[in-house]
This record gives C-alpha cells, structure tokens and sequence, in this order.
C-alpha cells in the first residue's frame, strides 16, 4: 500500500500484510518458508528481503490505523510515516521480521503510536531498528514493546533511533530480549521464557542522548544530555581494547589476569597490563563462560553439544591442547568451590507458574526462589578438584544439530562467580529486575534468600570493603546495608563487572565490543 494518503477521520482497520516469515505468502493460502537453511536469506534467491516498498506507507495523510500486523520480512518497513501534520493515531500494531527498519516517522508531527510492538527475528532482522524518526516533532509513542527473540546471534545499538527530531512523548516502554518454549514429558508440558543476550543494549539512542533503561514509564525527549558520573570522585574510566563482536564469560587468575570470551569470533582473550591484549584460543570450540581453577587453568563452558560441554585449558599451553570434562553425578566437596551465574533468569509459565492449590499464578519472587533450589544433579570438576560447575537444566530450541540453541542459566549469564558452600554472595534475578543476597548451598542452591536492591541487571559484584556493584545499564554502587553511594557511567552499556588486577582493585567492565577498567581502590573501606 504505498502512498497511501488517508484524511483525519478515515479508518484502516484489522489488515494483515502476508509475506516473509510471518505467514502464508502464496495464493493457495500454503505457508511459503522465507528461509535457505541457515537463515541467511530466502530459500528463492528471486525472492529478495528488504526488497519492496514498505507494506503500509502513509506520505502527507493521517487517520485511525487500528489492528495492524505487517511480518512481511520483503517489505524494507511494516509502517512508514512521512511528510505530513495531519493527526495520525496507530492503535496495537504489530511489525517484525524485517531487515532494516520495523516503524520508521520521517518529517512526521502530530501522530500517535499507541501499543506499538516489533519483533526481530534472528536470521532476517539481527541489524533492524524497531523504530526510527527522522526530522519530526510532536508525537507520542505509549505503551511500546521492543523484542528481540532469544534465538538472536548479535547484539545491536538500540530499539529507537533518533535523528534530529524533538518534543517526542515516551509513556510505558519495554524491551527486551527473551522467548517462551516448551519442554514436556508426556502430556505434561511447561513453557519457560529465556533470556537472550542480545536484546537492545539501550532502549533509545541519539546524538547527545542515550537510554540504557530496558522499561520506565515516562521519558520526555530533551537536546541535553546528562553529565556523567565516576565512583569514586575523579576516577577514570579507561577503555583498554576494543573491536570486539560480543564480550562475556570473564574470570580473574591468582595473579590478576583478565580471561574472557568473544562469542561472536569464538576468541579466548587474555589482557594484563604487562602483556595488553593477547588471544589464548581462537580454535571453533564455542566458548561462552569461563571461570579459573587454583592451577590458573581455564575451564570453560561451550553451546557445543545437546547439554553444552566444558572443557579445561592451560592458558599458557600448547595452542589446541585441551581436556573434556565429562559430567559425573553430583556430590560433596568440602575443599571446593562452587562455579555459579551472577544471574539467573525464571519467568516460567503455564505449569511453572500456575499455583493449583492457590488458584493462582506465583509471582516473579516465588518463582525465581523455587528455581534457584532445585540445584543440579550432575556437576563438571576441574582437574585439580578446585572448582566445581554444577550441570543445571539444558534447555533446546529448534534442531539438535549446531544450528539449535541451548539455554541454561550457566549458557544465560554474562559471566561465573565463585565461592564455597556456605558462603553468603549477590545475585540478580533478571525476570523480576532484582538483586538478591543468598548462601550458596552444595550441588548449587541458593539457599536463605533476601532481597538486596530494587535493581537487576546484567552482573553484579561486590568489592573488599562490601560495596556491591549493579551492571544495569550503567554501574551503581550500593553500601553493605542497600544504600547508593555511587555511580559509573560508561560509554557503552556494561554487561559483566569483575574486580582484577594486581591488588584486586581494578573493576573490569566487558561491553560487547570494547573493554573498560576503572580504579576503585581509592575509596576508603
């Protein structure tokens, strides 16, 4: 429908836009698969994504558009606005599954997007931008959602992008990054959502302005930007490499060494300040999280496999040298330290979050307690018997070759901590945007939970003197008793914290692409 000029009171109503991945695209009402088998592209190399005008183009008119779905992945937009004053009121569309651009305003005022939500598929939308609005004034934009499915490979800038436009009303937003699927055994099934590690990394992006919160209720554009905050007062951060695909799985040696993992080139970097940046693997074996033995060897849990795997490494050994770590059952290990994700993500449905004897569904608390007791029945040992990584549940989606995808809260989290049994340690529940404080138990357990902050996010880490240190779009510092005392502001949104370096003191901030240090060992304990 390109072109489309409406006047203020017309009215497009209950219209679905077929094409891509969203439907049956064939006049026979068969589903056309848009897909070759790696997602890449059409399986028809004459059927171009990103190939057609938009699917509903409204150039200088406006209107009531109400109950719109456009998944067409061939269209280059599902809704595009440009070059008109007339009101425009958009009621609960719905735009995925395009290349570059779900919603784009351009040279737009006086429109409404009222319960607008976008989806990005992994294959087809892995650079799209939910919304964009160019050159435009005096809109409101309520009740967004901004998903990207948990399938997604790669991480991308932001959901909304803005360019030189002003006086745009946010109300409600949320985004996010997780999926829902099914395991059963049986006919008993249950739904779980997982979180991907590539949702939005900022919720709305433009010159002089950046939002890193995922979901607030209220944001009023603005041409100035906030000033930035260290902790401690006149600390630097220092950005000490960059170029990366996707950072995460940190983990600190005896002698202050950084180890970490780019997911997206499958690279083990190692950083000290003697050495700068160096690569200990580039081998195909999917790292995503490591953590560090009393031997200073590696062991680093991979996606290969139906359960994942793990594997130890010397990081100074022979290049290739490897040790699989087969999973044995679970048992008591009173000289060893447990390996366990600085955040977990439980948002169950259905059977998991239905509470039959209550007739009620279970919040997001009970849920996330009830998950982090379960522990795990097998475990992977280092060689040296240090550390120990409990097997939590795998989970599959898509097929059991390596183009399906595994998720558990060792392959969810941005990174390890590890601690003893009985040791008391803060940990983020993603699904409720909360840190808690918790024992760790044997087998894996998080045992006497109680709530820290009313913020979750990304990582979380605490410090010598007993600061703890939130990564939720920014760094916040929160005082033993709960209190913030402090921020960091970092250029780009931090997604695992560490503390490494020779006296422990240097925070290690992992972006996806760059990696940053700040010095907080001037702040008196």
């Amino acid at each position: 429908m390109p072109g489309l000029k409406g006047r203020r009171a017309s009215l497009v109503d209950d219209v679905r836009f077929e094409g891509g991945h969203g439907g049956p695209a064939l006049a026979s009402g068969v589903r056309a698969n848009p897909y070759n088998p790696v997602h890449s592209a059409d399986g028809d190399a004459n059927r171009r994504w990103d190939g057609q005008y938009p699917s509903l183009w409204v150039r200088g008119g406006g209107g009531t558009f109400n109950g719109i779905w456009s998944p067409n992945t061939y269209a280059s937009a599902g809704l595009y606005v440009s070059d008109t004053n007339v009101p425009g009121h958009v009621y609960e569309i719905s735009v995925e599954h395009h290349v570059r651009n779900e919603i784009v305003l351009n040279r737009v005022s006086n429109w409404e997007l009222l319960a607008p939500q976008t989806e990005e598929e992994y294959g087809e939308s892995l650079n799209a931008v939910s919304l964009e609005i160019r050159d435009s004034h005096d809109i409101l934009i309520a009740n967004y959602h901004g998903y990207r499915v948990t399938r997604t490979l790669g991480p991308a800038p932001a959901a909304v992008r803005l360019y030189n436009s002003r006086d745009l009303r946010f109300r409600n937003v949320h985004v996010n990054g997780e999926s829902g699927f099914a395991t059963c055994d049986g006919d008993d099934c249950a739904t779980f959502l997982r979180l991907t590690k590539y949702p939005y990394e900022n919720a709305i992006e433009a010159h002089g302005l950046l939002v890193r919160e995922r979901e607030f209720a209220r944001l009023d554009v603005s041409t100035t930007p906030p000033a930035r905050a260290t902790f401690p007062q006149g600390a630097a951060v220092k950005k000490l490499a960059d170029g990366f695909g996707a950072l995460g799985g940190g983990a600190v040696d005896s002698h202050g060494t950084l180890y970490f993992v780019d997911r997206i080139f499958r690279h083990i970097h190692g950083w000290s300040p003697d050495t700068g940046l160096r690569i200990v693997s580039s081998h195909p074996l999917d790292p995503v999280n490591l953590a560090v033995d009393k031997s200073d060897q590696l062991l680093v849990l991979s996606s290969d496999g139906n359960e994942g795997s793990v594997y130890s490494l010397d990081p100074k050994g022979l290049d290739g040298a490897v040790t699989r770590i087969e999973a044995k059952p679970a048992g008591a290990h009173p000289d060893a330290a447990l390996v366990m994700p600085m955040v977990w993500w439980a948002n169950g449905e259905f059977k998991d979050q239905y509470d039959p004897a209550r007739d009620e569904f279970r919040n997001l608390a009970e849920i996330f307690a009830s998950e982090v007791a379960l522990g795990a029945a097998r475990e992977y040992a280092s060689p040296d018997g240090s550390i120990v990584l409990p097997a939590f549940r795998v989970f599959h989606q898509g097929p059991a070759n390596y183009l399906g995808w595994r998720f558990s809260h060792s392959l969810d989290t941005h990174g390890f901590t590890v601690a003893k049994p009985g040791s008391r340690l803060y940990f983020s529940s993603a699904g409720e945007a909360k840190t808690y404080a918790a024992t760790v138990g044997s087998k894996g357990v998080l045992e006497n939970l109680k709530p820290f902050v009313e913020r979750g996010g990304e990582s979380v880490v605490a410090d010598a003197a007993g600061r703890v240190y939130v990564a939720n779009g920014q760094i916040f510092v929160y005082s033993a008793n709960g209190d913030e005392v402090g921020r960091i502001d970092v250029p780009e949104r931090p997604l695992q914290i560490l503390f490494g370096g020779a006296n422990k003191q240097t925070l290690f901030i992992l972006s996806h692409h760059s990696l940053y240090s700040v010095n907080v060992g001037q702040v008196g304990s």
